[in-house]
């Protein structure tokens, strides 16, 4: 990954690729931070902010792609450069979802329009977005650091997004059993909660493909833990 190549203007393209990609990567961390401040803080503004920034992340993937193709298109890349191009376009892709979900949940806010209230509803769903928010720190600085432990890392915690999500999703199921007077907001935080386990996924495609990047090979099925699918059958079903 260290070589340097003969045509110093096509290092100059692959650095700046990647510097295009970690500020995208910050760009998407910051729009989920705000999500998550302002489903927990009820804060219109802040999520109204998030909304807004989505089109300008959008459009960063895509001229990222469009110069990852020129790229291609202009160099007889060695395999080991082409991995590289592949694995922006596909980092790029994950990073705008991420983007996209966050944004899906700052509109939420919107039509929630309160602060969750203190309890362990709000401290569940903080520390599902906590683990989260760090899973993606933790895949950026692998990517930037070309650290293939630390994918590895991200990519075995899957599973930890997973546990506290389903644990998440029973609570309030039961709390909307038990009671029908807030069953619209408790619903909007199920669709919230589900987008930051969605956020995970793409967390760990994004870890996945740091470590073909490195390594040219593909990790196998994912250390999933999410049976929220499964309880809801089961409630449905009933005795």
């Amino acid at each position: 990954m260290t070589d340097h190549h003969i045509v110093t203007s096509y290092d100059i393209d692959l650095q700046s690729l990647r510097q295009s990609l970690l500020d995208m990567g910050k760009e998407a961390e910051g729009m989920l931070k705000d999500a998550v401040t302002s489903l927990a803080q009820g804060d219109i503004p802040l999520a109204e902010s998030v909304v807004a920034a989505y089109p300008q992340l959008d459009s960063l993937q895509r001229q990222l792609e469009e110069r990852a193709v020129l790229l291609i298109a202009r160099r007889q890349q060695m395999a080991i450069d082409l991995r590289e191009i592949i694995s922006t376009i596909r980092l790029a892709g994950d990073l705008e979802r991420i983007g996209d979900l966050a944004k899906n949940n700052a509109k939420r806010v919107l039509a929630i329009r309160a602060p969750l209230p203190a309890g362990k509803v709000k401290n569940d769903i903080q520390r599902l977005s906590d683990l989260v928010l760090s899973q993606l720190r933790n895949a950026l600085d692998a990517y930037a650091r070309r650290d293939d432990v630390e994918a590895l890392e991200v990519w075995r915690n899957d599973a930890s997004i997973d546990e506290l999500y389903t644990a998440f999703f029973r609570e309030v199921l039961q709390s909307m059993i038990e009671s029908h007077q807030e069953i619209a907001s408790s619903t909007h935080l199920l669709f919230c909660a589900k987008n930051i386990e969605r956020i995970g996924d793409h967390i760990t495609s994004i870890a996945e493909t740091v470590h073909y990047l490195l390594t040219g090979e593909s990790l196998g099925e994912r250390p999933k833990q999410d049976h929220s699918y499964f309880e809801t059958m089961e409630q449905n079903s009933g005795p």
